[in-house]
């Protein structure tokens, strides 16, 4: 099983491949290239408040590109959604929404910022990628820094200790074959009494 992290700071964002006994597949690098290409509108040293909406809808020219199926919005139509079990007459019965989805190479993509990072997020998005159909690697972007309230998160710095564990130890076995863990430099400010879904990739 593997993974992948991004950060930034030169270069712009940093990231992170697991397992680290593996070399990164070639694709990590066009996904990258779309989080840098994208930095001037999601990088949250610049702006503030960027949501998860925002972050796809700026790779996703560039991931298009390169074969990723990714949400466009909020109606059922825009979702990108994976089955997990088929039900009667092989319709899908249970099945998950994605940030984004590439088939040839079997990539699930989330992001997550805001009140994603805070509740836990990273831990549903773990679970739910091992449960999918066709799903070999999970690519998780996290922001840098959550601040809600009198509180900051270090996302990205909770999530990788997180999968350190799970690599480090042998009593969860996942069925992904990769992970790619991205981190942004990114200081997201949610407005107060926002409802906004809290998740964003951040180079912010």
């Amino acid at each position: 099983m593997s993974s992948l992290i991004l950060a930034a700071k030169p270069p712009y964002p940093n990231w992170r491949f697991y397992p680290s006994r593996d070399p990164a597949p070639d694709w990590v690098a066009d996904l990258v290239g779309a989080f840098a290409k994208a930095s001037g509108a999601i990088d949250s040293r610049v702006h503030t408040g960027v949501s998860s909406d925002q972050v796809l809808a700026a790779v996703r020219p560039a991931l298009v590109a390169n074969g990723y199926l990714i949400e466009a919005g909020k109606t059922k139509a825009d979702k990108i959604t994976r089955p997990v079990l088929y039900g009667e007459n092989g319709r899908t019965q249970v099945a998950y929404d994605v940030g984004g989805f590439q088939p040839e190479h079997q990539v699930v993509l989330e992001v997550e910022a805001g009140r994603g990072a805070a509740n836990n997020a990273d831990y549903r998005d773990i679970i739910r990628a091992s449960l999918m159909v066709d799903a070999r690697y999970l690519a998780l972007a996290m922001m840098l820094d959550y601040r809600g309230g009198n509180q900051t998160l270090k996302s990205y710095e909770q999530t990788r200790a997180r999968v350190d564990a799970i690599y480090a130890s042998d009593r969860l076995k996942l069925p992904l074959g990769a992970w790619v863990t991205m981190r942004f430099p990114a200081d997201f400010r949610p407005f107060r009494g926002s409802d906004q879904k809290g998740k964003a990739l951040g180079g912010a």
